[in-house]
């Protein structure tokens, strides 16, 4: 064992943890540490838990990539492109792909006695993937939808049904303009809830072939097809080869096929998305400034303290490497202690919040009801990694108050 390692641990030791004086800076200076660690380790996981949170409920509703017509680029009032078994097969083969599904649209109108509200209807067929509604369903079921018979069932969000004054197997009547006004009559099958506000107040779901008749489309017609690839930081590499290969190329209909991922979809959404990690970033700067200035305070008051020890060291003959090495060695035990306490604090949250949603968010603003928290081992051994280095880098400077000090002057120094 080195000196300078030696000295620190008895410093460290020592049954009282430091002198009259010392004592309260060192208590400081690890509460400053614990508590910047906390606050970094749990800004990081509610924001990644915000963000996933989020992003999932998009490609819920919309999957990661869509092919649809390119004259439909910006409106609910679709133009449908043909989507035969030999393209879904296509589309399946790409390595990247995970599931394929067909969905047409048709936008519309509820109304019941008291109120009316505009809606889209969206169509499914039998290959639609249920996962996603299953896990926000909160009564009924979820239809076995089809491409060639029609229910006449629908899913509605748990918003829509308060708005409408409806609920579980209600006969609801739905208007559309065309030529004409059609309308149809459709029961409740299921009530869902995601608290996405701009998808709740706006989406039914229902067979694909209801949609289809609405439309007056061909059977192989569609608004579109909906893709998931199996790895997200993928996304965009998958959505270029698949564009490469279908943009701009028309089906027997005259129909041009037009591919955009869900982040070209809804670019505002994830563009607010992105700037929270700049909000990260600011937390975790003044984090590590605040934790790195209460150690330089503690630091520079421990080394004032013992100003005759450093002079009898250096009597003895140690050096001044020897003797700053010695003060950076226990800067870093006093860092350690402050980070274990810091990493139980930040877990702690995050294990309570993820298991009782204690911490409550209004989700017609944050589109979630609970603070969401996501942890991540490879980010939380570099928060840790980060913090030790960011605040034993910061005391190498202060160190060098050692320097100064001198043998003669300090050992009469009390």
């Amino acid at each position: 064992m080195s000196l300078s390692l030696f000295i620190a641990r008895r410093i460290y030791r020592e049954s009282d943890g430091g002198k009259q004086v010392s004592r309260p800076a060192v208590l400081i200076a690890m509460a400053g540490i614990a508590i910047g660690l906390a606050v970094m380790i749990i800004a990081v996981a509610v924001v990644i838990g915000f963000k996933s949170e989020v992003r999932n409920k998009v490609i819920g509703f919309g999957s990661h990539i869509q092919i649809t017509n390119l004259d439909a680029a910006s409106s609910y009032e679709t133009h449908p492109v043909m989507v035969g078994d030999s393209m879904m097969a296509a589309l399946a083969a790409y390595p990247e792909i995970s599931h394929v599904q067909r969905f047409s649209t048709k936008p519309g109108m509820i109304k019941t006695d008291d109120a009316f509200q505009g809606m889209v209807l969206k169509g499914v067929g039998p290959e639609f993937d249920p996962r996603f509604m299953q896990e926000y369903l909160l009564e009924g079921e979820i239809p076995v939808f089809s491409d060639s018979v029609s229910s006449n069932q629908v899913l509605i969000s748990k918003a829509l049904a308060t708005k409408m004054k409806l609920k579980l197997g209600d006969k609801i009547y739905t208007y559309y303009i065309q030529d004409d006004v059609r309308a149809r009559r459709l029961t409740i099958a299921g009530i869902y809830q995601t608290n996405f506000s701009e998808y709740d107040n706006l989406f039914l779901l229902t067979d694909l072939n209801l949609v289809n008749r609405l439309n007056g489309w061909k059977p192989e017609q569609v608004t579109g097809v909906e893709l998931q690839v199996k790895n997200y930081d993928k996304l965009e590499d998958t959505t270029y080869e698949i564009a490469v290969d279908t943009d701009n190329q028309q089906d027997e209909l005259g129909g041009v096929y037009y591919v955009r991922n869900i982040e070209q979809l809804n670019p505002q959404i994830f563009a607010w998305l992105d700037l929270l990690d700049l909000n990260v970033w600011v937390i975790l700067i003044l984090m590590v400034g605040v934790a790195g200035f209460t150690m330089i305070s503690g630091l520079l008051i421990i080394i004032i303290e013992r100003t005759n020890m450093i002079g009898i060291l250096k009597a003895l003959g140690a050096n001044n490497f020897t003797i700053r090495k010695t003060f950076l060695w226990f800067a870093v035990f006093l860092i350690g202690k402050g980070m274990l306490w810091g990493n139980a604090i930040g877990l702690a949250f995050c294990i309570l919040q993820a298991q009782s949603g204690i911490f409550r968010l209004d989700p017609e603003t944050y589109y979630v009801d609970t603070v969401p928290v996501s942890f991540n081992i490879l980010l939380f051994l570099l928060i840790n990694i980060g913090t030790l280095l960011a605040a034993v880098l910061m005391l190498i400077g202060p160190s060098f108050l050692i320097t100064k000090i001198n043998p003669a002057s300090s050992m009469r120094y009390e």
